[in-house]
């Protein structure tokens, strides 16, 4: 663990290099020449402007106005500093902001203002309105906060949300939900003890009421210990209403049979021997930083059956308002509402618990290696780099809106919105979009050979809930089962999955009967067709596609491309069909670009260049994209006599000679294929408009450099390769593949068989 010295300089460092802070505005349209000078100031700017005079509703449309929030916060209670002051403040604003931006793509400027008057602070965030399409208030002490959001939630047409009070009352919320679901107990029947009468504390009360806790169950303790009636020490309006009828005065007296305590106070305020005292199975939520009210293995010391969240990301069931306030104000935001209201937050709580009790994502799995993921005492909320988030959390927010009348810009299709939000952070969501309609048409049996593999096993889970496909697995039972129940999934070996034991399978004999028949006269012996249908997983699930028991083999997480490639041509490649390309699918920030070959044809002839041209044409409007195909070469529309050029010229006279659909050019450089103005320089007369979406190599080096740079350096994301010429009946991976890259290929090969080359 890092000692404290050195983690307050890293921390140091980070916000002062390699620039100081942690934000900066960038542009979001070209200011290269005057043309766009006066475009986006004067004169051109004023069309904009006199567009808005006339109806201020199309700020939405040409400024930034409805995906702006405004982190507004005095500096009077900053994290577990205090009162700090606005400046200092400054490096928290900034990070929230950075959190907006992060999870939910959503814009900030961070406001920190030197004003402790709470009515005087609420005029000037109200002064704000025409700038943000909402504003976050935070660390602002209790009880002005109370104050400045009532004034500004009255005057302001904008939603107003104070994350420290409703962001912390809504995972909260979340948590309890779940952990009383764990727990088989109901919100109208628990007794609540709360220490802290701060705005977090006040704010999780005022949710779980709404939730259905009866008043007369909750039980409040501050610094001077029970709120009763008639206590006059450090009482306001918002703590009387909690206060007791009560002759109790201390947290140990009235902590008997609990069955919630709630601490949002201060280091150990709840002692073992009070949790002795709580109910049966007791939810404990120490939510104090750095150090919770008790420390988890002093609660299971004496109450092994606790059910306990803090604050920290150092245990189990971190509350975490990241998981809140990006995603609620995403669904604000998005459907321009006016406030957020109790049944949008209602809708936030009830979104983020359903996601903890789903299948963890893998994309969750692999940000959190080693952690337990699974629905249950300790994992009772997703975790913030959980990608469902956004589409689960932001579209019950924004229905909620519309349903409540807050939503100025209702959203017609929430089933496409919610598939937008997933393809901000699924990169290959809308891409694949068409593939998956596809797969879904029709059931097939897809057979993945590494069955073992966490990766395969999520894919499998996802597959079996995104589409009609019937996962087969080859593995051993035992071992699938161990790592199914540990990641845990939910599909189940025999009814929403097939299984294939190479240890112990009673198709063997007719497996390796089949598989010598085939190779008998290349040198397999029956022994030598025994063993490797013992052994080897991509064969067995080959001779399972020859044997019509499987559609389509997956394979090559582990390995090398050619060795998984040899045993799929010995058995699949007949009848016409063998491989002749690998296409790559990159996804970048601006669109698709498409690599072949990068693996299959290490020197094309131009015959193979051809065919992998005419196969990558096939597969790319399966996507729904018109292919764009540049043959790609150190030479330059003829400039070079030798080497790649001349087969690239030879493969262009044999297209040439077809009749083919697809636009093709070449040979070209890179730059001439990607820049259609470059192009048009070299040679006007080219055949293409617009830059190329498919750049085919002559060398496989080449073709695989470019993908590999693609993804390591810009920030790619590989959906493939896809193997072309075998008719969808096998396709080979890399080892570096996700589980979402696996769906993906899962998806691809879910298309029929007559759909593709």
């Amino acid at each position: 663990m890092t000692d404290a010295p050195n983690l307050r300089q890293a921390a140091l460092d980070y916000h002062a290099f390699p620039k100081p802070g942690k934000l900066e505005v960038r542009a979001t349209k070209p200011l290269a020449n005057g043309r766009d000078l006066a475009r986006a100031y004067s004169p051109g700017v004023a069309e904009a402007c006199l567009e808005i005079k006339a109806d201020p509703t199309t700020a939405a449309h040409y400024t930034t106005r409805a995906n702006l929030v405004g982190v507004v916060t005095n500096g009077t209670a900053v994290l577990g500093l205090g009162n700090i002051g606005a400046l200092a403040s400054k490096p928290v604003m900034e990070g929230k902001a950075v959190l907006f931006k992060k999870f939910a793509n959503i814009d900030c400027f961070d406001i920190e203002l030197d004003q402790n008057d709470p009515e005087k602070l609420a005029e000037l965030v109200c002064a704000l309105e025409p700038t943000f399409g909402a504003i976050n208030l935070e660390d602002i002490k209790a009880p002005d906060c109370f104050t400045v959001e009532r004034i500004c939630r009255e005057r302001m047409n904008i939603p107003v949300f104070h994350d420290d009070q409703h962001g912390t009352a809504i995972v909260v919320g979340a948590a309890v939900k779940n952990a009383l679901f764990v727990a088989g107990k109901k919100f109208e029947d628990i007794k609540i003890v709360s220490t802290g009468g701060g705005a977090a504390g006040i704010a999780c009360l005022n949710m779980l009421l709404k939730l259905g806790v009866k008043r007369e169950n909750v039980w409040l303790c501050d610094i001077h210990g029970l709120v009763y009636e008639g206590r006059e020490i450090d009482m306001n309006p918002i703590k009387s209403e909690y206060a007791q009828k009560s002759d109790l005065r201390d947290l140990a007296d009235v902590i008997h049979d609990a069955d919630l305590f709630l601490g949002l106070s201060g280091p150990g305020v709840l002692s073992p021997e009070m949790v002795k005292k709580m109910a049966p199975q007791p939810i404990i939520f120490a939510l104090a930083n750095p150090t919770p009210e008790i420390m988890p293995d002093l609660a299971r010391a004496v109450a092994p059956d606790a059910i306990i969240a803090t604050g920290r990301s150092d245990f189990p069931n971190q509350v975490n308002n990241v998981l809140c306030f990006p995603f609620i104000f995403r669904g604000a935001l998005d459907v321009g509402a006016t406030t957020i209201n109790d049944e949008m937050k209602i809708a936030c709580i009830d979104g983020i618990a359903a996601l903890a009790r789903a299948t963890t994502s893998a994309e969750a799995a692999a940000a959190y290696q080693g952690e337990q993921l699974t629905f249950g005492p300790d994992y009772l909320i997703p975790k913030p780099f959980d990608p469902r988030l956004i589409g689960v959390v932001s579209t019950a927010v924004a229905k909620a809106a519309m349903d409540t009348g807050v939503a100025t810009r209702p959203i017609e299709d929430l089933a496409a919105y919610r598939h937008k939000l997933d393809s901000s952070v699924f990169k290959s969501s809308m891409l694949m979009r068409p593939v998956f309609e596809a797969a879904r048409v029709a059931p097939r049996r897809i057979v993945f050979a590494e069955g073992e593999d966490e990766r395969v096993l999520r894919a499998a889970q996802a597959m079996v809930e995104e589409t009609k496909e019937r996962p087969i697995l080859i593995g051993r039972p035992e071992v699938i089962e161990r790592r199914i129940e540990k990641a845990g999934l939910t599909i189940k070996l025999g009814e929403t999955v097939d299984l294939v034991n190479p240890e112990n399978d009673p198709r063997y004999r007719d497996y390796w009967e089949t598989y010598h028949n085939l190779m008998a006269r290349r040198g397999v012996s029956p022994d030598i067709a025994r063993a490797i249908m013992r052994t080897n997983t991509t064969a067995i699930g080959a001779v399972m596609v020859h044997r019509e028991e499987a559609d389509s083999l997956i394979c090559g997480t582990f390995g090398e491309f050619r060795w998984h490639m040899n045993y799929i041509e010995q058995v699949l490649g007949r009848d016409g069909r063998r491989p002749h390309g690998a296409l790559s699918l990159m996804i970048l920030e601006d669109g698709p670009l498409f690599i072949a070959d990068t693996q299959v044809h290490l020197h094309p002839t131009p015959e193979q260049i051809a065919e992998i041209a005419i196969g990558a044409a096939r597969h790319v409007q399966r996507f729904g994209i018109e292919p764009k195909i540049a043959l790609c070469s150190q030479s330059q529309f003829g400039n070079q006599g030798e080497g790649s050029g001349k087969r690239l010229r030879a493969a262009l006279r044999l297209l040439d000679a077809g009749n083919h659909d697809f636009c093709y050019e070449g040979e070209m450089n890179i730059d001439a294929a990607l820049d259609p103005e470059l192009r048009s320089r070299l040679l006007p007369s080219n055949r293409m408009e617009g830059a190329a979406n498919v750049l085919v190599f002559a060398h496989a080096d080449a073709a695989s450099g470019v993908r590999n740079i693609l993804k390591m350096k810009g920030g790619g994301l590989e959906v493939g390769p896809i193997l072309m010429g075998m008719g969808n009946r096998a396709h080979i991976v890399s080892p570096s593949i996700t589980a979402r890259g696996l769906l993906n290929v899962g998806a691809i090969a879910g298309t029929p068989v007559a759909e593709y080359g």
